[in-house]
């Protein structure tokens, strides 16, 4: 099975990946009930076809049908965006990341969230990263 390519997803391509990841397994019908301003069927069937191609999903036989489960977990797949995301926008650099989601957050940070994130810079001096 191929791995996940790092191509960028359409806006459909990733619509679909939340709707799988969501509710876990989906079949062609559930995926497009769920998609706002639904294309057809077969358009569907073929997006999920596209990203199996690609890796980010697989199938499997339910019977007449196939039930789409995601190839990676939603947190490796978080990982794998970000890292995308950071490379891109911020140069490869964490460190510009996390200063542009402090900077630019419209919302305050908890205690526990900010004790949290302490905790984990601690940690990642003490391993040298």
């Amino acid at each position: 099975m191929p791995r996940p390519s790092s191509t960028s997803l359409s806006r459909r391509e990733r619509q679909i990946m939340d709707i799988v990841y969501r509710l876990g397994r989906a079949t062609a019908n559930e995926v497009q009930a769920e998609l706002p301003d639904p294309p057809s069927y077969s358009t569907v069937r073929a997006l999920l076809r596209v990203l199996e191609d690609k890796g980010h999903l697989e199938h499997q036989a339910d019977g007449p049908r196939y039930v789409f489960l995601p190839t990676v977990s939603p947190e490796q797949a978080r990982v794998g965006a970000l890292e995308q995301v950071i490379t891109t926008f911020f140069n490869g650099s964490a460190s510009q990341a996390m200063a542009a989601l402090l900077d630019e957050s419209d919302r305050s940070l908890s205690k526990p969230e900010l004790d949290r994130l302490a905790k984990l810079i601690a940690d990642a001096r003490k391993e040298g990263r």
